[in-house]
């Protein structure tokens, strides 16, 4: 019977380990050919990066070996040197699909604003030339320019050289775009016709790429969570252990927090890469509106009050000057994490301003299609200008948007040109997308382009981006949920295993147990509880720090948001360890 199991367990056992031997095989390979992908030479890749990280993991596997360290810090000090090699060898490939990433994050704008030329009355190789100027497309800026320079320098036909490009790029999406596009020019049919028919492919396309990046941020959620209890449990360990052991607690548990940090900021990494690209805000470096102004107002006015909170607890540390001694008496009756998290409070203000800001620049995007259907459809039914044409539709509610709408209206009557009137109309909004859409559509419409079919096109592809960023906002707060939570059980474990290690060393002093047997088996005096305290203390405010980086990556918002969501988790961090340790320590004294 036993054999018969065997037998029949044999195949389904081998097709598994075939098929991860496959998935290695392929991971292997994506590797070796992200090196050859990659913008810098191979030589210098390995004399300025591999050769480096790989002397310092020879160095920390000796130094692991040799040095008179505990086994606690010893293996740490091994794994930091492992983590370095590993980020070393494969930080091609993180760059490639970083250039993948790149490349797909805004295909779609690119396609729309290529199908807006295209319907124009310029020359198909001009439309390629013109989306080269594009900075802002990056990545796809620098295709766009290839592609006309093989045709401009090397005399090549547009099909052709899009053939060629197709064969190079990175990501899939865009090599299988251009080799349709050449096919169809090839075949003979037009630049618009092609595009025109391409639009509703290339959004479900990019609808797939983005819930695919939302998926991606789902799995590495999970995994950071496991990562982040693992190391949880491991200073909880170096905390603990030493008192047992007899180790130096202060090397341990520093040794054991570099590891932390190193994870952390890999996570970090990872998931910046992974986001999908997808600005919310729009902002001019050469008009400053309201909304910018009263941000900046709010962070300047923030940061030197937080700077004047440091000051002060730094001249209260010293002793410096009647105020510090004052202070000095409050900081003694002030446990560590709230004089941490005391001085960061006012960074709040700016993310709070921000948020409020934010909801009437998603407010804005809701109204935008809407719009701009409307504004296309009337000055094709009409054939009036613009101008004319926004004196009926200001009357028309649009939400949000509409105050926006009467300005721009007021500054075309006022003859103010058109592309200043749409450039202020769009930094007023602060929204991105209006931005590129807006600017889209005075292109299309200055170079000759049907209003309507512009506005259409433009209406659609706003509606699935902003259904999508639904969906993305739902991930936002599955990730908040989930790191504010690690945040309070971390810092529960830190204080709650220095609590016992505090309460064991004060019952070993009062009942002087180092003239006892029992004695051999604590070992209080390797603590240095107040500088434990500090150390963990750090370790919850970088962990806010780097955890209200990656909430802002993957919501995609202002910057200030950070701030805001930085602010919260050094609360809820400091809070849940001050509360820890009074709860615990009641507990233990009763």
């Amino acid at each position: 019977m036993s054999e018969t199991n065997d037998t029949a367990q044999g195949p389904e056992s081998n097709v598994g380990i075939g098929a991860q031997r496959e998935q290695l095989r392929n991971f292997v390979s994506s590797v070796l050919d992200s090196y050859e992908r990659m913008p810098m030479e191979n030589r210098k890749y390995a004399i300025v990066v591999l050769f480096p990280t790989l002397f310092l993991f020879v160095l920390s596997v000796v130094g692991a070996i040799a040095l008179p360290l505990p086994v606690l810090v010893r293996i740490p000090i091994f794994l930091l040197g492992l983590l370095m090699l590993l980020a070393g060898l494969l930080y091609p490939r993180l760059l490639v699909e970083q250039q993948r990433r790149g490349l797909e994050n805004q295909l779609h704008l690119v396609i729309t604003h290529l199908t807006v030329l295209s319907t124009t009355n310029i020359d198909r190789v001009a439309v390629f030339r013109q989306l080269g100027r594009e900075e802002e497309y990056g990545e796809l800026a620098v295709e766009m320019r290839r592609i006309t320079e093989l045709v401009d320098t090397w005399n090549q036909s547009l099909d052709d050289a899009l053939r060629r490009r197709a064969r190079l790029v990175p990501s899939k999406e865009l090599g299988d775009f251009l080799d349709r596009l050449a096919y169809s020019l090839n075949a003979g049919q037009s630049l618009d016709d092609f595009l025109l028919g391409e639009q509703e492919t290339m959004i479900d396309k990019y609808v797939t790429v983005y819930e695919g990046a939302l998926g991606n941020l789902e799995v590495m959620k999970d995994l950071y969570l496991s990562m982040i209890l693992s190391m949880t449990f491991a200073i909880i360990n170096a905390i603990v252990l030493p008192i047992l052991t007899g180790t130096d607690a202060t090397m341990t548990i520093g040794a054991v927090i570099v590891l932390f940090v190193f994870v952390q900021l890999g996570f970090y990494f990872v998931i910046r890469t992974m986001s999908p690209y997808d600005p919310l805000w729009y902002q001019q470096d050469d008009y400053r509106t309201k909304k910018d102004r009263q941000i900046d107002i709010a962070l300047y006015g923030a940061v030197a009050l937080s700077m004047t909170f440091i000051g002060v607890l730094g001249l209260g540390t010293m002793g410096w000057t009647p105020i510090g001694q004052s202070v000095q008496q409050v900081m003694l009756d002030t446990p560590i994490p709230l004089l941490i998290a005391i001085p960061v409070t006012p960074l709040a203000v700016p993310g709070l301003v921000a948020r409020h800001h934010e909801n009437g620049v998603k407010e804005r995007d809701e109204e935008y299609p809407g719009f701009i259907r409307a504004l296309g459809a009337s000055e094709s039914a009409k054939q009036a200008t613009t101008r004319a044409v926004l004196e009926t539709l200001r009357e028309k509610d649009f939400g949000a948007l509409s105050r926006e709408i009467d300005r721009l209206y007021v500054r075309l009557n006022m003859r103010v040109a058109p592309d200043r009137s749409w450039y202020f109309f769009s930094a007023e909004t602060s929204s991105y997308l209006i931005q590129k859409f807006s600017e889209m559509y005075l292109v299309g419409r200055q170079m000759g382009g049907t209003p309507k079919q512009l506005g259409e096109l433009i209406s659609s592809n706003m509606n699935e981006v902003i259904k999508l960023r639904r969906q993305r906002q739902q991930a936002t707060v599955t990730l908040i949920g989930v790191l504010y939570g690690i945040t309070a059980s971390s810092a529960f474990a830190f204080f709650i295993g220095l609590e016992v290690v505090e309460i064991l060393a004060t019952f070993s002093t009062n009942l002087n147990l180092e003239q006892l047997e029992f004695g051999k088996l604590i070992y209080a005096g390797v603590y240095d509880i107040p500088l434990i305290e500090y150390l963990l203390t750090l370790i919850i405010l970088f962990n806010g720090v780097l955890s209200s980086l990656m909430i802002r990556m993957v919501d995609g918002g202002h910057k200030t948001n950070a701030y805001l969501h930085f602010v919260v988790l050094v609360w809820i961090g400091c809070g849940s360890a001050v509360l820890t340790s009074s709860l615990a320590g009641g507990l233990i004294s009763v």
